[in-house]
This record gives C-alpha cells, structure tokens and sequence, in this order.
C-alpha cells in the first residue's frame, strides 16, 4: 500500500495542475478574507463585528475558500487515468482495484490537508495585521483560532476525498468537474438559500462546513459543529466506499 500511495504522489507532481490549483486556491482565501475583514460590522453588512467572536469566525472560516479546488484536484486525480489511458496498466500492475483507488483517496486526502495548511498561513498573514491595525487583540482568542483554523484545514482534507470519490462514480473528466462545480456553485447554493428547501440544504456538504465553522449566516439554520463534522464525514465516506465499489465492479472501458 506504501508503494501505492508513493506512485500516487509521483504522479500528483508530475504536472504543475497541483502548484497552479493551490496558487489558486491561497489567492481565492485571500481574497475572501480581505471582504470578511473589509465588510465585517458595516451598518449594511449582516456579518459580526470583528471584535466577537462571531466576527472572528466568520474571518477565520474563509481558510475553506479553496475547497472547491481541492474537489476538483481530487477528481482529475481520479479521472485523468480514464482520460489518458492509463487505467489499464495501472489495473494490470495492481488487480486488486480498492487498493489502487484506497491509495488515491489517501493522496488527495493528504494534498486537501497540505492545501488546508497553505490556506490557513494565507489566512492569518491577511487577517493579523488587519486586526492588528483595528486595534483587535488575539491574546484571548486563541482557542477560537486554532480550533476554527484546524476544522477548515480538516474540511479541505474530506473534500479531497469528495473529490477522489466523485472522480471514480464520473469517470468522464469533463462531466466529472463540470457537474462538480455546477452542484457547488448553483445546486447548493440555491438550496441552502431558499428557506423552503433549508431542511434539505442544512446537510448539504457546503453547509455541513459552515455548521463545523461556526459560521452564522442570516436566514440559515445550520446544523450543530459537531453534527456538522458528522455529516461531512459521512459524505467523504460514503463516496469514497461508492467510488471503490463502482471501480470494483465496472468494466475499465
């Protein structure tokens, strides 16, 4: 399995796909955490003040504004093989298939982590010296950063996962991140908007994140943190048993 996973990295860093999608993702944090800074307590801005704890979180939360770039890393991990042909040698080196996808999802876990990491640092680099200027002091707030911080980095690792998993179900790479991005960007959103359909939003894997964050948002009823961590747990699980049971079972044509 070590081999696996070691074969798997090479091929991660073989193209610049990982360095551009991460360059991408810290610029995304950095970006939403200048508006959190920027917009928080204005009189027309529902977000907290910067100096509670709410307002804290909602600033520190932008650390998974790249979590749809490690969905799409993850997927093209998955798929690229389709793309490429190399699905076949791959099966042949290693007939048992769940190894070679349970060595994917342990990669771009890894690489969600590495990125949660980067985007974390991005984070505090923007927001530190913000709060610095605003006279907002961190020394009692500790356990509010470090705790929010390490959910975000742990929610980039699940959606690693999120990735790998909807790669192996949609072996089409196109289909795959199109429709990946198309449920980020305009299903979930809109059912997580629409206060009708919150009692279906809330467990969506967007709004499980914020309820693991802590994020407040007007005229949503999120979960609880922690039934929010099951949920996205849940959901990095299942796809990732579904994508090793469909890559088990189907033909590789």
């Amino acid at each position: 399995m070590t081999r696996l996973v070691q074969a798997e990295f090479r091929k991660l860093f073989t193209t610049k796909l990982w360095l551009w999608l991460l360059l991408g993702a810290v610029g995304l944090v950095a970006l939403f955490a200048g508006l959190a800074l920027g917009f928080a307590g204005e009189p027309d801005n529902p977000s907290p003040p910067l100096d509670t704890p709410d307002g804290l979180r909602t600033v520190l939360s932008t650390v998974t504004g790249g979590t749809a770039l490690v969905a799409v890393l993850g997927v093209i991990g998955m798929t690229s093989e389709y793309r490429h042909l190399t699905i076949t040698p791959t099966f042949l080196a290693t007939p048992r298939r769940e190894r070679v996808v349970a060595a994917k999802l342990v990669t771009y876990a890894a690489a969600g982590l590495v990125y949660g990491i980067a985007c974390a640092l991005t984070v505090l680099v923007v927001a530190v010296p913000w709060l610095a200027a605003k006279d907002v002091s961190l020394s009692g707030a500790g356990g509010t950063v470090i705790g929010t911080l390490a959910a975000g980095v742990a929610v980039l690792a699940i959606y690693g996962l999120l990735g790998v998993g909807f790669g192996a179900l949609v072996r089409n790479q196109v289909a795959a991140v199109v429709g990946l991005l198309v449920f980020l960007f305009v299903v979930q959103p809109i059912l997580t908007a629409i206060p009708a359909l919150n009692p279906v939003g809330r467990f969506l894997p967007g709004s499980a994140a914020s309820a693991v964050l802590q994020v407040r948002q007007a005229g949503v009823d999120f979960l609880g943190p922690w039934q929010g961590a099951i949920v996205l747990t849940l959901y990095g699980l299942v796809l990732a048993v579904l994508g090793v049971a469909f890559t088990v079972r189907r033909d590789v044509t």
